[in-house]
């Protein structure tokens, strides 16, 4: 038995567009999400990781959005949809979701004369995910366009992404699990870090549980461009974060 979370009037800048003046000026999206999944073990132990951590999917469809550049609002909503409702990440705790109704609006698409949206719904077998297995652990490929590809990086307990740089990407990164290092500091759930081209940078997951980082590689992910480096840490900020209160033992 299935319940309805809803998230509405998320508000976020996003480039989406297939005009020139779209194509490298962020514009306001309006996300509106009804998302169905079960909450009862959830209200009788009242544990965040039973249900969906509302803050946790906001942030998450936040970063997506304004880390990625799309053509049209269809293929952002499908990205969405496959964000939502692939499994939780190998480093996410929290209640799957079944299904998931999308809609995207652009307000001032139309110079204020109307308002354009799109709306739609999928369920979870839609949702299909590749699954690799590399040294850290695995990743899944949830989307991938002509100018970006969207991947949960799951690192195995005692593991790590080793101390690289990309040359051609423009890489996005927002942690989504509790415990991972980053430049072999700390970081909290919902932190994101966007690293420059040649910026030495690494994961370390020093947990007995696994951790995930969702990533954006703009173009998709290339192999030939995750380059291997013996050199000092980047120093670089992380954003804001979408904070959540620690989860009670």
């Amino acid at each position: 038995m299935n319940d309805l979370i809803r998230i509405t009037g998320l508000e976020v800048e996003c480039i989406v567009g297939v005009y020139p003046h779209e194509r490298d000026v962020p514009q306001r999206l309006r996300v509106d999400l009804e998302l169905e999944a079960p909450t009862e073990v959830a209200a009788l132990h009242e544990r965040l990781r039973d249900t969906v951590d509302y803050a946790s999917i906001a942030g998450q469809v936040a970063f997506l959005l304004e880390s990625c550049r799309f053509r049209l609002l269809e293929t952002a909503a499908h990205a969405l949809a496959l964000l939502l409702l692939a499994p939780p990440a190998a480093g996410e705790r929290r209640a799957p979701i079944e299904r998931a109704r999308i809609t995207l609006t652009k307000p001032r698409a139309l110079g204020g004369r109307a308002v354009p949206s799109i709306t739609i719904t999928r369920d979870a077998q839609w949702a299909k995910v590749l699954h690799e297995t590399k040294g850290f652990g695995t990743v899944d490929v949830l989307h991938e366009t002509r100018e970006a590809g969207i991947y949960r990086l799951n690192i195995a307990p005692g593991r790590g992404i080793p101390l690289h740089v990309h040359r051609v990407m423009r890489e996005s990164e927002m942690i989504v699990g509790d415990g991972l290092l980053c430049q072999g500091r700390p970081v909290a759930p919902g932190t994101v870090f966007r690293w420059p081209h040649d910026a030495p940078h690494r994961y370390d997951n020093p947990t007995e549980r696994w951790q995930t980082v969702l990533c954006v590689d703009a173009p998709r992910f290339d192999p030939a461009d995750e380059i291997e480096v013996d050199a000092p840490l980047a120093e670089v900020a992380p954003e804001p974060a979408w904070q959540r209160p620690p989860e009670a033992p």
